[in-house]
């Protein structure tokens, strides 16, 4: 299991177009992918509705986890798409 803590840097968290952004990337693997806040039960991060409910803000931690070959690559990515600062 391969796992990352980043913080969301994204000004609107995992709403709208960057969550759409990050269950896209997700659903490109055939890995199983979660994300949570600490401390929270993971929710599937290649659900939309899951990745709203999780309701991340800017400043905040979360944890993404995947198993399997290629995971760290796979959780690279995602971890890029809510650490890029908004403009």
């Amino acid at each position: 299991m391969a796992e990352r803590r980043v913080r969301v840097e994204t000004k609107v968290g995992l709403h709208a177009r960057p969550a759409a952004l990050f269950v896209q990337a997700a659903t490109r693997t055939s890995l199983d992918v979660t994300v949570a806040k600490p401390g929270k039960d993971p929710v599937n991060a290649k659900s939309i509705l899951s990745v709203l409910a999780l309701d991340a803000q800017q400043g905040e931690e979360i944890v993404i986890r995947a198993e399997g070959d290629g995971a760290d690559a796979v959780l690279e990515e995602l971890a890029g798409l809510v650490t890029e600062p908004s403009a």
